[in-house]
């Protein structure tokens, strides 16, 4: 090996938010690390995902955030404890994005903004000795040869190190397309199966429904349902009416448990109640008022029952049960939507499964092969939307740098 570190040939594979993270790290250490991408910018499905506003993690107590990565909390905990909440606002602001906490606990750059904060990162990169190299489309490595595909043919290098940030299968058109499961199937790594996380649910809607009310958010409502596990559920938000079914954070939030519900019954039941903030004793007794010469629609109008969820209502009950005060009253407090399948991975925001963290050392080094490391939503955790996804990739990202580093310089490299 070189003995001067800015002669290190360090490869880092993929140039989402966990690459990048890695290449900060290694390039303020005075290294100068290669990033390669397959597509011809990087960060693009950084740049989709802050398309509402870029969410970079959420504000809530550190004890309860470390929760929100289920079974994986245990393998994340090196990554998010060196990488905190509060670590990613304060690298944002070193950026010059100043960031505020919005209502729901989510934290966001004062413009919401994704691109200015990917381009000033991008920019400081290649200030400290970070290289591109896009359309360059990883095809394997065999001892020291990795191979790329690229718009002057396939190419091949040399690497004392590389890090793997090769993302999920989620949102492929941006990039990440799964293809490395084989790559390492072959070399007898563990992989679980890649599946959608963050995404949404089939439900067959009639068609004039679908037709008035896709696009339309839920809002103020509570859902609830029992897991796989027999464990019951309930909480206050909001979800999208889609054309295909249901989506929205609501959902995500839960996306996990009810995935596992459908693997396991094929299909799930989940309720809505649809006024939260009213008994169902007293949705009954104004129901049951005398509407007079009123019709029906304008009566409930009065009661604050209307639009999509009137509309909800007649999906499932007849002409003369809508009159019936008692079970409207019942059905809005417990209205069953049957989630008949959840939407395939291409769809989601994120991916479940990837490599199996037993591959793994503390370092985030596989253990087969000396000096690759593995990084991001390519392991095999997952995670709802709200930051945890973000902050977990760069924590993860700046790991495996900092391993990296110190395996280097416990071989007196440094």
């Amino acid at each position: 090996m070189p003995t001067d570190i800015a002669s290190f040939k360090i490869a880092i594979i993929g140039a989402g938010p966990a690459g990048l993270m890695a290449a900060q790290v290694l390039s303020n250490a005075g290294y100068a690390p290669m990033v390669f991408d397959a597509k011809p910018s990087a960060g693009r499905k950084f740049l989709q995902a802050g398309r509402g506003g870029l969410n970079l993690t959420h504000s809530e107590d550190f004890s309860i955030f470390s929760r929100r990565y289920f079974e994986a909390q245990t393998f994340l905990k090196p990554a998010l404890e060196n990488f905190t909440p509060t670590d990613i606002r304060l690298w944002a602001e070193e950026l010059g994005f100043e960031t505020f906490v919005g209502s729901s606990g989510k934290v966001y750059p004062l413009d919401k903004k994704a691109a200015p904060l990917l381009r000033t990162w991008l920019q400081q990169l290649k200030a400290k000795n970070t290289t591109f190299k896009m359309k360059h489309h990883w095809l394997g490595f065999s001892k020291d040869i990795w191979q790329f595909q690229t718009p002057n043919g396939e190419e091949s290098y040399s690497f004392n190190a590389v890090i793997l940030a090769l993302g999920g299968a989620s949102w492929p058109h941006l990039g990440s397309t799964g293809s490395w499961t084989k790559i390492l199937e072959n070399k007898g790594l563990h992989i679980a199966p890649l599946k959608p996380a963050n995404m949404g649910f089939t439900i067959t809607w009639s068609t004039l429904f679908k037709e008035k009310f896709s696009g339309t958010p839920l809002k103020n409502v509570a859902l609830s349902f029992t897991d796989a596990k027999g464990n019951y559920h309930s909480k206050l938000g909001e979800l999208l009416v889609s054309a295909y079914g249901v989506e929205g954070s609501l959902i995500y939030t839960h996306s996990k448990l009810l995935r596992e519900k459908v693997e396991q019954e094929s299909f799930t039941t989940i309720y809505l109640d649809l006024f939260p903030h009213r008994s169902e004793s007293k949705l009954e007794q104004q129901l049951s008022l005398p509407r007079g010469k009123k019709s029906l629609s304008a009566f409930w109008k009065r009661l604050g029952l209307s639009g999509i969820k009137a509309s909800l209502l007649r999906e499932i009950l007849g002409t003369e049960a809508l009159k019936d005060s008692a079970l409207v009253a019942k059905t809005l407090k417990k209205f069953p939507l049957v989630l008949e399948s959840y939407r395939p991975i291409e769809d989601a925001i994120s991916t479940a499964g990837g490599l199996k963290f037993n591959n793994l050392n503390e370092n985030l080094m596989l253990k087969n092969f000396p000096m690759v490391f593995c990084v991001g939503e390519m392991l095999d955790w997952e995670a709802p939307t709200g930051g945890y996804l973000l902050t977990a990739v760069m924590g993860q990202g700046k790991q495996a740098a900092e391993g990296l580093i110190k395996v280097l310089q416990s071989k007196g490299k440094r």
